[in-house]
């Protein structure tokens, strides 16, 4: 489950608008990603909203809370994964390896087709990037 953030907070300049010619985009990323998982920036994305709709980068904001965890296995069979830890404390599980994350700022990257699950050991903050963004 995910933490509810203030989604009321807006960026001093969010202020673009569906059709704007500003090559500037501000957000937040918990409230962006509400409709798709976390996940802001990807190919996924409504084309309406140019700037996080591409095919070269997936970026996901994750809010989790102690004790969530992804028992299943999962593989991304395309993408090269990178999970950079915020705040918290996060284990990744790999078929050989596991990593816990624990220090802010510390990360964890793997190849395509390499399966995963995690397990949240303290409220935590993560930024997952995929590349590139291609349909499952």
């Amino acid at each position: 489950m995910t933490r509810d953030l203030n989604l009321q907070h807006t960026p001093p300049c969010a202020h673009w608008t569906e059709g704007s010619t500003s090559p500037v985009l501000a957000g937040n990323a918990s409230r962006d990603g509400a409709d798709h998982r976390g996940w802001f920036i990807g190919h996924y994305i409504e084309q309406a909203l140019a700037l996080r709709c591409t095919h070269a980068v997936e970026v996901k904001w994750s809010a989790l809370q102690a004790g969530e965890e992804k028992p299943v296995w999962a593989t991304s069979e395309k993408a090269t994964t990178l999970c950079i830890l915020i705040k918290g404390r996060f284990c990744l599980r790999f078929p050989s390896q596991e990593c816990t994350l624990t220090q802010e700022g510390d990360y964890v990257m793997w190849p395509p087709g390499l399966p995963h699950r995690w397990v949240v050991e303290e409220d935590a903050l993560i930024l997952t990037l995929r590349w590139p963004s291609l349909p499952a």
